[in-house]
């Protein structure tokens, strides 16, 4: 997984479909996505805003489309693999057989199955997948800040559009960020045009530690709650002076006010939850950030994103988190498939359990899927031919698939949709317009997103 780190309107489908060749099995990406031209268009009324918090569960490197949502048991050997797909709790609805908790939980879930870009790199992907606009260049790892490619985050649109609620951010990334084999972050993670202060909080972490702290919000020992407030203050005029820096001082603002306020820093004592509780999300570090990613939607948080972390040895290997280009087969039974089926069950099933599920909109989702046809390797590679997103919570329609792949799961045969379709469809849910306007630090207009909800999602 190798990242190295004038805004303009997305590509229209038509657009899309006119881009050139996508370079595997000799197929241009017109032909990819043949027959796939209409896709989408509104949700329900019932269904704008319904969602009060955004839980975006990230498989950081690419998950493969088919031994997760879109298995092909018909195709050959060297394309469908050896796992075969289970049947789940909605009839004529199968899953991976690597997913048998998920699948229990199929009535749950809408998997889109026909998201597709084109773009074959990590970087590019990562930055059009997070703010609905293709980077220029595509299929780049070559991925560095600033104009044409600074549009933000979805999430820190949110922010900037709905606002704080009390003294935790609207938008909180844990427990890592994205970042190359290189140490490169690529853009499209942060505000943007949008300036620092929509930026996430990012908090780098291991929830799975015993005990689990985080330094960062709790004051030194000797430091006493009056000396706390009395360093804010004098923070604050200094901001006010304008001696320092006024975005830095946004977010340092909040990060006193959670030092101050022992409900918010509530939030982050995982040490309350049952052990069975615990042990039901997994005791590694995907499970426990998920788990703490509950508790901060609880606390208040509105989009709360949960990437997949790194391993040990992570930067020193071929296929680091889900970037599976050798030895595909056992790297997902042994380390990848299990934690995470583990993990997404048990927190659907806990939201639901808390009445929370109803008002939560949980999004599964990569930066693009896996190749069609195995390597030499036993690896997959990267796809953005066709790939799989998923969503539940939050007023969707479970238990049913939208769009479809072609029989080698390699392009969208119908319904087609983009990433800035999936991004309208997670604003719709809560509760903003596609077409809402947002102003960038300079005071320009410009659309959330030039994409279109996601027609029968919800």
């Amino acid at each position: 997984m190798n990242f190295s780190t004038s805004r303009c309107p997305g590509p229209s489908r038509r657009d899309f479909l006119h881009v050139g060749g996508v370079g595997a099995f000799g197929l241009t990406l017109p032909t990819l996505l043949q027959g796939s031209q209409i896709p989408v268009i509104t949700g329900t009324k019932a269904s704008f805003g319904r969602a009060k918090a955004c839980l975006v569960l990230f498989l950081s490197g690419g998950p493969p489309q088919h031994e997760t949502w879109d298995p092909k048991p018909d195709a050959p050997a060297e394309v469908r693999g050896v796992f075969k797909p289970v049947a789940t709790s909605v009839p004529g609805f199968q899953v991976g057989e690597l997913m048998p908790k998920l699948a229990r939980q199929a009535h749950r879930w809408c998997a889109i199955r026909s998201v597709s870009t084109g773009d074959h790199s990590h970087a590019s992907s990562v930055y059009w997948a997070f703010t609905g606009q293709p980077h220029s260049p595509r299929n780049t790892e070559s991925v560095k800040p600033g104009a044409p490619n600074d549009w933000p985050h979805f999430g820190s649109s949110v922010r900037k559009l709905l606002g704080d609620r009390g003294s935790l951010p609207a938008f909180l990334t844990l427990p890592e960020h994205l970042m190359g084999n290189d140490f490169a972050v690529p853009q499209g993670q942060f505000g943007g045009y949008l300036g620092r202060g929509a930026d996430p909080w990012l908090l780098t972490c291991d929830p799975a530690a015993t005990p689990f702290r985080l330094p960062a919000l709790e004051p030194p020992g000797e430091v006493s709650a009056e000396r706390v407030t009395g360093r804010a203050d004098l923070l604050e005029r200094l901001d006010r002076s304008k001696l320092d820096g006024g975005s830095v001082g946004l977010h340092r603002t909040k990060a006193f006010e959670l030092m101050r306020t022992p409900a918010a820093r509530k939030a982050f004592d995982l040490e309350q939850e049952p052990m069975a509780v615990r042990d039901r999300y997994g005791r590694h570090k995907f499970g426990q950030s998920v788990l703490l990613a509950r508790r901060l939607i609880e606390a208040g948080v509105r989009l709360v994103q949960v990437n997949w972390p790194r391993e040990p040895g992570d930067m020193q290997t071929n296929n680091p988190l889900w970037d599976t280009h050798s030895n595909n087969n056992p790297r997902l039974k042994d380390a990848l498939m299990p934690p995470m089926d583990q993990t997404v069950s048990a927190v659907i099933d806990d939201l639901a359990d808390r009445g929370l599920l109803d008002e939560t909109l949980v999004v599964w989702m990569g930066e693009f899927g896996r190749t069609p046809r195995f390597n030499s390797t036993g690896g997959r590679d990267h796809w953005g031919g066709v790939y799989s997103v998923a969503f539940a919570g939050a007023g969707v329609r479970g238990g049913q698939a939208i769009g479809a792949s072609d029989r080698l799961g390699a392009s969208a045969k119908e319904s087609l949709v983009l990433p800035q379709d999936l991004l309208a469809t997670v604003y719709h849910a809560l509760g903003l317009e596609p077409s809402r306007e947002i102003h960038d630090v300079l005071g320009r207009p410009q659309a959330i997103t030039q994409g279109e909800v996601i027609r029968g999602v919800f």
